[in-house]
């Protein structure tokens, strides 16, 4: 398994997802999206595993503030996402072409019991 944490490290989803890793002594990477966003590749493959709007936390105050309920063009909501890191749903966890935002332990049981 190659797994990658992106996320912020004040998120408390972020870390119990970092817990749940370390608790089974399952090697991880973290990345903190406040520091560095994900790579054009990193997102394309978040995005094809779990769809666009699955990646942005209509809770942030950004999503408000950048009137992001009413955009509909996709290429736009991309290009919003890489600028605003904070828009991100996290954690968002991925262990090579699979991914999943949030927490959801049940699907990285998964992964563990088909390696």
């Amino acid at each position: 398994m190659n797994i990658q944490i992106f996320g912020a490290k004040k998120c408390f989803d972020t870390k119990k997802a970092e817990r749940y890793f370390k608790e089974r002594k399952i090697k991880y990477q973290l990345v903190d999206l406040n520091e560095k966003s994900l790579s054009k590749g990193e997102f394309e493959s978040v995005k094809s595993s779990v769809g666009l709007n699955n990646l942005i936390n209509n809770k942030a105050k950004e999503y408000k503030i950048l009137n992001l309920e009413n955009i509909r063009t996709s290429s736009v909501k991309e290009e919003l996402l890489f600028k605003n890191p904070k828009l991100y749903k996290t954690p968002i966890v991925r262990n090579g072409k699979e991914a999943t935002v949030g927490y959801q332990p049940d699907v990285w049981k998964e992964w563990e019991d088909a390696k």
